[in-house]
């Protein structure tokens, strides 16, 4: 990658979501890239007074390296349009969409993408029966990182009915998404957007140690292991690759996405599910997209930097050719 003049780039990160200590490990990790290769960098903690802060601090681009609401679901982002800041990752109205997992099936199954069946469910309803047959999954509507996910099968302890006073998402969460359960393997792919169009990176294969692939398990160290690239047979591996791709192009994201699978390897290409296309994937040293870019070759600065030269790419290319130079 052509090397970049040197800007003044807000990270923004933080704020008041469920993934906000995960936010604050990406952002500094993207920071700390940045001001390694000269760049100026200013760190915003988001609060109320962002748009202000962001305002004062007028940077050539801002890297949103927030995680969940309102950093990935389309309000900061049409907070940044409206002031006219560059910004990297996907715009609004992808952002709306691809937060929501309902909006998500919507926009990716009838473009011949697999993805598991199910319904909105009101959490009120899981106490008097199941919304679908055991076992099957529960989750947040609009929340990232395996927040509030819940495997309900017929020997769990949450009961049957579930019970009022087991602990679950259905104790903070109005409405959850109730789908089947897919067995088989967790896998994952990185999309990243170049000057020559959005590249897939790999396929990554997760073995949890103990349980599922959810928040802590995601972000502890040592109980996830990463099998980059994953040991799977090779037209498993392109389909992958294929169905991210086509879910990132589908969806209208930008800079970077990650697009989570479970595969039933008993039914071969059949048993292939798409899960969910994360807009605004996770930079933090246990994370997918950094790894799965090291092993195409590309280091953890140039990765960061690349997803800045695709925000300018689109929003102001004229800052490629001069940047800043770190002096507002």
């Amino acid at each position: 990658m052509a090397s970049l003049p040197k800007l003044h780039v807000a990270v923004l990160m933080g704020g008041w979501a469920h993934e906000r200590e995960v936010s604050l490990m990406s952002g500094k990790g993207v920071a700390d890239a940045l001001e390694s290769r000269g760049h100026q960098v200013t760190r915003i903690d988001m609060d109320r007074q962002v748009a202000a802060r962001i305002a004062e601090a007028a940077p050539d681009v801002v890297f949103n390296a927030l995680h969940g609401v309102p950093g990935e679901d389309g309000t900061v982002q049409g907070m940044l349009d409206l002031m006219g800041v560059p910004y990297t990752h996907s715009g609004l109205a992808t952002s709306v969409i691809a937060i929501d997992k309902e909006l998500t099936k919507q926009a990716l199954v009838p473009k011949g993408i697999p993805m598991p069946g199910g319904r909105i469910v009101k959490s009120e309803e899981l106490f008097e029966r199941d919304p679908i047959a055991r076992p099957y999954v529960l989750k947040p509507v609009n929340e990232g990182s395996s927040v509030g996910v819940a495997i309900v099968t017929d020997d769990s302890n949450y009961g049957n009915p579930i019970g009022r006073d087991v602990a679950g998402p259905w104790q903070e969460f109005r409405q959850l998404l109730a789908e089947p359960f897919i067995k088989g393997r967790e896998m994952t792919t990185a999309v990243i957007d170049t000057p020559d169009g959005p590249r897939a990176l790999g396929v990554t294969e997760l073995i949890v140690k103990s349980g599922f692939y959810d928040y802590e398990n995601k972000y502890t160290d040592g109980k996830t292991e990463h099998v980059c690239p994953a040991k799977i047979p090779a037209e498993i591996a392109a389909l992958c690759e294929d169905y991210a791709l086509r879910a990132h192009q589908a969806l209208g994201c930008k800079g970077t996405s990650r697009t989570d699978f479970r595969w039933d390897d008993e039914q071969g290409e059949d048993g292939l599910f798409v899960l969910e296309t994360n807009t605004q994937p996770g930079m933090t040293p246990l994370s997918l997209v950094p790894e799965q870019a090291k092993h195409a070759g590309m280091e953890y600065a140039d990765l960061v930097e690349a997803i800045v030269a695709d925000a300018l790419r689109r929003f102001a290319p004229e800052k490629l050719e001069g940047g800043s130079n770190g002096d507002d």
